[in-house]
């Protein structure tokens, strides 16, 4: 079994919640520089919370493989010890993770794209 230190920071990670999409998309159009929200947002899966505020959140995607992959995207600049960990976090979780929309492309292109429609009104 692998052992990994956890190294002390202030982030706190959670499970994305649909009240949580609005700050999300705002997140990813500011990365973006973009208007509106398109696939590249993904399935938004899990938050990075510093003092109660969002400053990174991670999203399932097809990657160019067609495979299930995931992105981060941050609102503001991490330490490399944050990002590191963030990261480390959210591939634990996706490996673990049972959902079809973590193994199944086709689920999760349809999961994405009635998220995006939704979030684009």
């Amino acid at each position: 079994m692998e052992t990994r230190l956890q190294h002390s920071n202030d982030l706190k990670y959670s499970e994305v919640y649909f009240s949580d999409l609005v700050l999300l998309k705002q997140i990813f159009m500011q990365k973006k520089d973009s208007d509106i929200v398109n696939e590249d947002f993904g399935l938004p899966f899990l938050l990075a919370k510093e003092a109660n505020a969002i400053v990174a959140f991670a999203s399932l995607i097809i990657n160019d493989h067609n495979e299930i992959d995931f992105v981060i995207y941050e609102s503001k600049d991490l330490s490399e010890e944050e990002k590191e960990d963030f990261r480390w976090y959210v591939e634990d979780y996706f490996r673990k993770s049972p959902s079809d929309n973590y193994r199944d492309p086709e689920q999760l292109k349809s999961t994405t794209s009635r998220i995006i429609d939704w979030i684009n009104v």
